[in-house]
């Protein structure tokens, strides 16, 4: 009997951590990080990852206009960054991905408010 049966199809089709990166997936997850290059655009991210808003609060928040937050809210939409939903008259923009929410937490987590690089916790024993 085998030590390490071989893996069954389902099993091989899972993406495993240490495995080197598809060009698929190098293409896309810098298209993703491309889109969240924008300073504005990552602070409406970052807003959205903290609640649902519709666009004029969003443009009062990140101080540009309304049609500049249209721009940006279009291009997150279309990338599968954000989601919307209609209440009433106004659309409410959310995260609903975990990992988008992860990835934005995470680098303001290694940025400090003067915009260096955070230290790193103290390790404990």
């Amino acid at each position: 009997m085998p030590k390490n049966p071989a893996p069954s199809a389902a099993e091989s089709d899972l993406p495993r951590r240490d495995a080197e990166p598809t060009g698929a997936q190098l293409t896309a997850a810098a298209a993703t990080f491309a889109l969240l290059a924008s300073p504005p655009r990552l602070h409406l991210v970052w807003l959205i990852t903290h609640g649902s808003y519709d666009v004029g609060t969003l443009a009062k928040r990140v101080g540009i206009s309304i049609a500049t937050v249209s721009q940006h809210l279009s291009k997150l939409r279309l990338a599968g960054v954000i989601t919307a939903r209609r209440d009433g008259r106004r659309h409410l923009y959310t995260v609903d991905d975990p990992h988008v929410v992860a990835l934005v937490d995470q680098i303001f987590e290694h940025i400090a408010p003067d915009g260096t690089l955070a230290p790193d916790p103290p390790q404990t024993r």
